[in-house]
């Protein structure tokens, strides 16, 4: 049969991306102490198209999927990456993963244990030699107003928020990411609310999340400065952009802050 993918485009047009999007598809990733995990993730996948070209093969995007789905990660993204391109003969390539994790967490008393779910994303372009990955988390916290129990005779307002953290790691002298784990971030990101969501809380554990948050009274503001004094001492961190979220209790309204920075351009 004719490939009319292949034939010659005469508009002499190039376009920089094309390609395939919420693709659902079965992942496996490996968490921090090795263990595969299975997950639902919608993807989406893409490559330049050279101005002579009329358009590319789609069915080839899903071929490079089949065979990398079942190792996903920052470390691996990269050959991923190199396999787009040569199954499309193009000199960019550009996948992104969505997918849950989920965590089991200890309420902070009795001990309960149940499942805490964290959006993630992976997002990986390579333009020519150059590769950018980026590893993306958004974590559930609780935080309690400081202006608020300034104020007030007693008690304070609190809400739910959430911290988003996206980075970018420095790279090894072969090409490939230097390893931040996702929990690891989430790590980070709840340390700096002003006290963890939990999945499962009995009333003794409520007593305490009430109190913990009470003497760590943050605001947006400093949800993000406490995260970036974090990641700006962590020498794998190369760049990343912080971006926390406020789900405002007693306003018509959210608040946030967010910050981006980069060891190569800083910004102020």
């Amino acid at each position: 049969m004719n490939d009319v993918q292949a034939s010659k485009e005469r508009r002499g047009i190039p376009l920089n991306q094309v390609g395939i999007s919420g693709l659902r598809y079965p992942i496996v990733y490996l968490d921090k102490v090795q263990r595969r995990h299975e997950a639902a993730a919608t993807i989406s996948m893409s490559v330049n198209l050279p101005h002579d070209q009329r358009g590319i093969h789609m069915s080839r995007l899903i071929e490079v999927l089949k065979d990398h789905h079942e190792n996903i990660g920052m470390q691996t993204l990269t050959n991923f990456l190199r396999d787009l391109r040569a199954k499309q003969v193009t000199e960019d390539a550009h996948v992104e993963i969505c997918f849950p994790m989920f965590l089991e967490r200890s309420a902070p008393v009795s001990r309960s244990r149940a499942f805490l779910g964290f959006d993630c994303r992976f997002v990986a372009d390579m333009k020519g030699k150059d590769v950018d990955l980026v590893m993306e988390v958004k974590v559930p916290v609780t935080s309690l107003c400081p202006c608020s129990r300034q104020i007030s005779d007693y008690g304070a307002h609190n809400q739910r928020g959430t911290i988003t953290i996206a980075v970018s790691t420095t790279m090894d002298k072969d090409g490939y990411p230097d390893q931040i784990w996702l929990e690891d971030l989430i790590d980070v990101a709840e340390a700096c609310g002003s006290a963890p969501v939990y999945p499962l809380l009995k009333r003794k554990d409520e007593r305490h999340v009430t109190m913990q948050a009470y003497d760590n009274p943050v605001f947006v503001e400093d949800m993000v400065r406490n995260v970036v004094v974090r990641l700006q001492a962590d020498p794998r961190v190369a760049a990343y952009t912080v971006h926390v979220e406020n789900f405002e209790s007693i306003h018509d309204h959210s608040a946030f802050a967010k910050r981006e920075w980069s060891r190569k351009v800083q910004v102020a």
